[in-house]
């Protein structure tokens, strides 16, 4: 069982690599998930409706108004995006999100950002998972596609879950052998940006004594690692998703930088 965090710069999937390298996971035996994000997407969306964001701590502040484009992006247009590149390379797929049955229970998340406590919003923080669908998809050969809009215990609020925190709870949930998290750079480096300084493998408590030197990109990655391991997740591999071989690689169990309990 492989979770795969997919977004960012990764999603630019022009040329269909990133299927193909789930179609040779598939075919060497393995169950995937997919959960993405969609940030340069909700971005383009915004603009269009020339809504202003603002960010706190890494975490965009989500209005309602804002919420409700986040959905609409995630759920009706890039998962099913997704999903279909998925179906055009012979893979069945199904997209969905998380606040249907529902996946992810979250609770509103706060901020602290330079000793203030900052209202995010309907941003939200993983509760608990119920992974039911996702085993029903998988029982029946489906990839699901997972959207991380997530819903409160009382089922009313809709919430934004950073896609790296829901693919970690996912990743821990189905007790998954590798969570594989894709970023714009080739791994975890001790001294951005000196690229000699990447780190191949360390366990998550060395990991966890040096998260606090990493920066706003890449610190939600680290602690979505490090959220899986302690979850159950068996090991993180944080890769470079622009690059095909990194990707390919990463699935058969090598490259980027792996995080182990």
């Amino acid at each position: 069982m492989i979770v795969v965090k997919f977004g960012g710069h990764a999603m630019r999937d022009e040329n269909g690599n990133f299927a193909a390298a789930i179609a040779a996971a598939l075919a060497a035996g393995e169950q995937v998930v997919v959960v993405h994000g969609g940030g340069p997407q909700i971005d383009a969306a915004l603009a269009a409706k020339a809504i202003v964001s603002q960010w706190a701590g890494g975490f965009r502040i989500t209005t309602q108004e804002i919420f409700e484009v986040v959905e609409q992006v995630l759920v009706h247009e890039v998962g099913p995006q997704v999903a279909n590149t998925l179906r055009k390379a012979g893979i069945e797929a199904q997209s969905i999100s998380a606040r249907t049955l529902p996946t992810i229970i979250a609770t509103k998340r706060s901020q602290i950002v330079a000793g203030t406590l900052v209202d995010l919003g309907l941003v939200g923080d993983v509760v608990s998972v119920n992974p039911a669908q996702l085993n029903q998809l998988l029982k029946q050969g489906v990839v699901p596609v997972v959207a991380p809009i997530s819903a409160t215990e009382d089922l009313l609020t809709g919430l934004n879950v950073n896609a790296d925190f829901a693919a970690a709870a996912i990743a821990a949930a189905l007790q998954a052998t590798a969570l594989i998290v894709m970023t714009d750079v080739a791994g975890i480096y001790r001294n951005w940006p000196d690229k000699t300084s990447l780190i191949d493998s360390i366990t998550a408590s060395q990991l966890e004594s040096i998260k606090s030197t990493f920066a706003q990109g890449m610190a939600p990655k680290v602690q979505a690692a490090l959220d899986a391991i302690a979850q159950g997740a068996t090991a993180v591999r944080i890769i470079d998703g622009t690059d095909s071989e990194s990707f390919a690689a990463a699935l058969i169990g090598t490259g980027g930088t792996l995080v182990v309990a």
